[in-house]
């Protein structure tokens, strides 16, 4: 059974772009140009498989905040099945002051948002981690990941996940990671995010542009690091701290 839905597993597709898309921003609009600036470096694990896709931006009309809405191609679960999503789609947000300095990182990490206090701290980094994406701010200690959800754990997962053996019969993809701990944290391969925008946008609910651009099969995961009604609502800071996020 396992061999047969694999078989009909699901092929990545993103819908054609339209000639109009909704709430999207002039390239020349100085928003446009803010939110490719503030844009963090992407640092994917050195031996990342799944290529980085379409991406979106989209400034928050009344807040400080622009959201980076991301698609992989796939990531290493379900990708076998029929009924997965197909591209594997994640977020991190960026806030900002008066004068446009970057003030905060926030990251989505497997249901939990991740936060770093970025003022003085210069260029905006996100490390990636390996098969599943999930995004931290750059230099993230292990330490300070929520337990459950730790690299130690997600590292382990890859020489015992089934999904990654399935879903060779579906797609291209690794068997497991095949390699050491020390080389699971290499993020060194680093994508200019602000280059690779596909759109850019202003609205406080993006579903109709990231629909347009990712297909309506993405993965429909909270618009900004405030919402809490689609994940848990906690945050953990860079030193290892849990606090409940409040609306900022």
């Amino acid at each position: 059974m396992a061999l047969l839905l694999a078989a009909c597993g699901p092929r990545t597709h993103f819908p054609p772009l339209p000639p109009a898309l909704p709430d999207l921003l002039a390239p020349g609009d100085s928003a446009a140009a803010l939110a490719r600036e503030l844009a963090p470096v992407l640092y994917l694990q050195r031996d990342e498989s799944f290529p980085l896709e379409r991406t979106v931006a989209v400034l928050h009309p009344t807040r400080r905040v622009i959201a980076y809405y991301l698609t992989y191609e796939h990531d290493i679960a379900a990708r076998w099945s029929p009924f997965a999503q197909g591209p594997d789609e994640e977020e991190l947000w960026v806030g900002y002051d008066a004068t446009l300095a970057p003030t905060d990182l926030w990251t989505y990490w497997h249901g939990d948002i991740l936060h770093a206090n970025w003022r003085g701290r210069g260029e905006l980094g996100v490390d990636v981690q390996w098969g599943k994406h999930g995004s931290l701010p750059r230099g993230t200690p292990p330490s300070a990941l929520p337990r459950d959800k730790s690299l130690e754990i997600f590292y382990a997962m890859t020489y015992v996940f089934p999904d990654l053996w399935f879903g060779r019969f579906s797609s291209r993809g690794p068997l497991c990671f095949c390699r050491s701990f020390a080389r699971y944290l290499e993020f060194t391969r680093p994508i200019l995010l602000g280059a690779r925008l596909t759109a850019i946008g202003r609205t406080a609910d993006p579903d109709s542009l990231l629909t347009a651009v990712f297909g309506p099969q993405y993965a429909h995961k909270p618009y900004w690091p405030w919402e809490g009604r689609r994940y848990r609502n906690l945050r953990s800071a860079v030193s290892g701290s849990r606090a409940l996020l409040g609306h900022q």
